[in-house]
């Protein structure tokens, strides 16, 4: 369950940020990063001050949630733009029989920041971590591995128990999402045990420092860094500024250089300011609202049906994203390689009479149609749900809203299944793995809502096993199809989540979700 809890942190408390004057729309051209060609020549030296949106849990690849843990570590691969792993810190991970054995080779010579070598017993020893610990991060990607084997020192097989062709993605996915691939030095776990999280040692381009709780971390440059030359930045300090408008205005005056995770209200402005670069991209997944299947009226698809169709995009735009939002219709982007136009013309549109009728029809066949609408106490998201309780209003619904504070959201509401509707926000995600299985599989950890539909399930197994991408994309797509033709959840608009930079800032690269990977990051004169 902890990784819904960092979905939920990543979005849910920010979901409802509404900006205020701006109206221009998110800065979508540098989703990944700025371009190296352009940048010019990185020069070495300084210090990077970062703001970063939450304070860090841990530094512990089984715990999390930390969204600078990439400064520690480096992972063995690392997505491209289209979402598919590729070697990073690993030098190759390949199949020879369609994805039922892996073999994952090492490079030679790498070290942790503590001197401990990089080899194949060092990744045995952290994905057995995750593996053993049915609380950690990584543990749910651990369930098809049969088998681990050090064939040499720099060679790890993986023998799984079924073809699963995504299981490179395990390795490459971000910290807070639980990755396989985040490798902490043996030495340094069996020395701190339970503690280790506050002491933590890597093969990434920066050594830990020091962590003062609420006031900042602060790492120093790795000078034995596999990838030579690198880092550039002498160090880093990152400072937790949970607030919004301080986030934004130290960014904006230069008190900080780089924020990471700035959401809907502060990439809009920094979209619009030239003395700010920003990094965003939609990626898969975003704010939609979650049905319960186990419970009336929404067992009925006429019910879910009416309250797609009672909302205005239009108003909705205007009023929560001053028309800025990138709205959705179905669980991936348009111009991402999984989109189906088929699933996303499909998806009702705003039609009031017709959201009348089906009520009309629900209560003639003996249903109520009124309901209780649940989402966190923030005042954003308060709006949010006063403009639904409004736009359902319109054609007839009476609905009651309940607000909780997060921690109840997530503990009572959400892990307990007591709701009717519920509002939430995950992603944006670079690759489909793990998150649709998680999130519309039957029984999957975060499909809060209990759908079900087997035809669904074996889309998504088969995009799960299949080595072939065209096979995979098709899976994907089919299983858009089936989600929307359900109405599985009633989708809202993309997640934004952006880093955003002072113009000297250079050689950001950066995952969708707003991980970093510091070792390229430079800053100019």
């Amino acid at each position: 369950m902890l990784l819904a809890l960092s979905l939920m942190g990543t979005a849910c408390g920010e979901a409802g940020e509404r900006p205020d004057t701006v109206t221009a729309g998110l800065d979508a051209s540098q989703p990944f990063g700025g371009d190296p060609a352009a940048e010019g020549t990185p020069t070495s030296g300084g210090t990077l001050i970062v703001g970063m949106y939450t304070e860090a849990r841990s530094f512990d690849p089984t715990v999390g949630s930390n969204l600078i843990a990439s400064a520690v570590y480096d992972s063995l691969l690392k997505m491209d733009s289209k979402g598919d792993p590729q070697p990073y810190l690993a030098k190759s991970m390949t199949t020879a029989d369609n994805g039922k054995t892996w073999l994952l080779g090492l490079r030679e010579g790498v070290t942790f920041q503590d001197g401990t070598p990089l080899d194949a017993d060092a990744v045995i020893f952290n994905v057995a971590r995750q593996r053993d610990k049915a609380t950690a991060l990584g543990h749910l990607y651990t369930e098809p591995i049969d088998s681990m084997t050090a064939v040499d020192p720099l060679t790890v097989e993986f023998v799984l128990k079924r073809p699963t062709g995504s299981f490179p993605v395990s390795f490459a996915l971000p910290f807070s999402s639980g990755n396989l691939g985040t490798i902490a030095s043996p030495t340094a776990v069996q020395k701190w045990g339970e503690d280790y999280g506050r002491h933590p040692v890597g093969a990434g381009p920066f050594s830990f420092v020091e962590w003062i709780p609420n006031n900042k971390i602060v790492v120093t440059k790795f000078d034995g860094y596999w990838d030579k030359g690198k880092p550039y930045l002498d160090g880093i300090e990152f400072r937790p500024l949970p607030d919004t408008e301080t986030r934004y205005a130290s960014v904006a005056n230069g008190d900080i250089d780089l924020n990471i995770g700035g959401f809907f209200t502060e990439a809009q402005r920094s979209s619009l300011d030239q003395n700010l670069e920003t990094y965003y991209g939609p990626g898969g997944d975003g704010e939609f609202l979650y049905f319960n299947f186990s419970k009336k009226p929404f067992d009925d698809p006429r019910m879910r049906e009416a309250v797609i169709r009672a909302i205005d995009p239009k108003a909705l735009n205007a009023t929560q994203y001053r028309d800025a939002g990138d709205l959705a219709t179905t669980a991936f982007a348009e111009g991402d390689q999984y989109f189906s136009r088929k699933a996303a013309d499909s998806y009702p549109t705003y039609d009031p009479e017709k959201a009348k009728q089906l009520i009309a029809d629900y209560r003639a066949s003996g249903g109520n149609p009124d309901f209780t609408f649940q989402d966190a106490t923030s005042p954003n998201n308060v709006q949010f749900a006063t403009f639904l309780q409004a736009q359902w209003a319109a054609v007839g619904l009476n609905v009651k809203l309940q607000l909780d504070d997060i921690a109840t959201v997530i503990t009572t509401v959400v892990q307990g299944g007591n709701f009717q509707m519920l509002h939430w926000i995950s992603g944006p995600y670079e690759n489909p793995y793990p998150f649709m299985y998680n999130q519309f599989h039957t029984g999957g950890i975060n499909n809060y809502g209990k759908y079900s539909n087997p035809e669904v399930d074996a889309a998504l197994d088969e995009a799960t096993s299949t080595t072939d991408p065209a096979e995979r994309i098709a899976a994907y797509q089919k299983a858009q199809e089936l989600l929307n033709g359900d109405l599985a959840v009633a989708w809202m608009a993309r997640a934004a989540k952006a880093a955003i930079a002072r113009p000297n800032v250079k050689g950001v690269s950066r995952y969708l979700s707003s991980e970093l990977f510091w070792g390229g990051t430079w800053k100019s004169s």
